[in-house]
């Protein structure tokens, strides 16, 4: 590591400081939602940003998804690249340009899709999760040409559409359709979960497997319970019952926190009958399950099917459980990668922290790249205030998550 040259870095991102906000409170009007949650799409704001990124980077390749509902009938994606002294070898840092709707609006203190800064913070949908990445991965590029300081690989910053529903039309369309833009040398960077304290760099991710659990009975008077069979019943016996799999499903592993082990939550429900006094035939029920990766997610799901078929045949009745969306957990990326240690050295450095490698139960773009075989890493200083009602991203985080890049590009 040059420490004059990233002392130099950091004087130029100190600079950008209000170019940062004033680019967050551009694109946060601009409301990238997915059709699938009834948006337009990120057609406004990836034409925002290929100007922008044609200024700074050496090479710009639009890749756009065709999506007819969407406005102007694609989903937007780009690679950008800044070429390094070994140009074999790119580190990529990759932020989605979607955002999730705004929900409850009467929930918000602010409105939802204008930019209020206040108190140290951008607050606005989409401004942590994950403007907060798009914003950083350009002005990191932008303080490298504009110092005159050569990265020690080619920089790449992929911009990429529909993570928030999917990923058909983002990350995964484009390792699909242009995967020659990677080379095997490459390593990923994906600022789209973290801490407030900045001291956790995932490096793994748990299966997600969705159950839909669907009992039937008979449905009858609630006067007379037992002239039915109370598939209600039978649903609520299954839930507390998959306890017991905890014993099954035993193993722990200390790299993921604060859920060391498999989860299985029972979540949303579907509505049975429209009436109090109805005893319902069918109720159905889903169920959240995050399997540690050494759990085989068939073994998990033969076992949790037999016992949901168990506990029905007690009540007299039955029980189907099928699979709504299974993500099989990529292999874990190596503690000892390098741009692993880079990111703690830089976090310690820049955050005053020990950032060490950890595990995560939530699920992100990252997982494609693990599974193509590319070392990632997931790291970014956030609140977590993603999703929620008055969703913020702190400035101090914006200005110093764009030195951490920096610091990876030059060490």
């Amino acid at each position: 590591m040059d420490q004059q040259a990233f002392e130099k870095l950091c004087a130029t991102i100190d600079g950008y400081r209000d170019e940062m906000i004033a680019m967050q409170k551009a694109i946060i009007p601009m409301k990238p939602v997915s059709p699938d949650s009834g948006g337009k799409g990120e057609y406004e704001k990836g034409q925002y940003f290929e100007p922008i990124l044609k200024e700074i980077f050496d090479t710009v390749t639009a890749l756009p998804a065709k999506d007819e509902r969407a406005e102007g009938g694609v989903r937007p994606n780009y690679a950008a690249v800044l070429k390094g002294t070994d140009t074999s070898r790119t580190i990529w840092l990759m932020a989605h340009i979607d955002v999730v709707p705004e929900g409850d609006v009467k929930l918000w203190n602010t409105p939802p899709f204008e930019a209020v800064v206040k108190d140290g913070r951008i607050y606005g949908r989409g401004s942590e999760d994950n403007n907060q990445a798009s914003v950083t991965g350009i002005f990191a590029a932008k303080a490298l040409k504009e110092a005159g300081i050569t990265p020690t690989c080619n920089v790449g910053l992929l911009l990429v559409a529909d993570e928030e529903c999917g990923n058909s039309f983002g990350a995964e369309y484009v390792l699909k359709n242009h995967r020659d833009l990677f080379g095997k040398n490459d390593v990923v960077i994906v600022p789209d979960a973290g801490n407030s304290a900045g001291d956790e760099i995932e490096v793994a991710e748990k299966t997600t497997l969705w159950l839909k659990v669907t009992a039937k009975g008979k449905q009858a008077h609630g006067a007379y319970p037992s002239s039915g069979i109370n598939a209600h019943r039978i649903t609520a016996n299954i839930i507390t019952g998959m306890e017991a799999l905890r014993e099954q499903f035993p193993q722990k592993d200390p790299l993921f926190t604060p859920e060391p082990s498999c989860t299985f939550e029972p979540t949303m429900k579907v509505q049975n009958v429209g009436n109090v006094n109805t005893i319902p035939g069918e109720d159905v029920v889903f169920f959240d399950c995050r399997l540690l990766p050494e759990v085989d997610p068939a073994v998990f799901q033969k076992a949790f099917t037999e016992r949901a078929q168990d506990i029905a045949k007690r009540f007299g009745g039955s029980a189907q459980v099928t699979v709504e969306n299974l993500m099989k957990a990529a292999p874990p990326t190596s503690m000892n990668e390098p741009i692993v240690q880079s990111i703690a050295r830089a976090a310690k450095q820049i955050y005053g922290v020990d950032a060490k490698p950890a595990g995560s139960g939530g699920n992100t773009v990252a997982q494609f790249f693990r599974q193509a075989g590319f070392p990632c890493v997931v790291y970014s200083r956030i609140d977590q205030t993603l999703h929620g009602p008055n969703e913020y991203c702190i400035i101090d985080n914006l200005v110093n998550d764009t030195k951490i890049w920096a610091y990876a590009y030059i060490d």
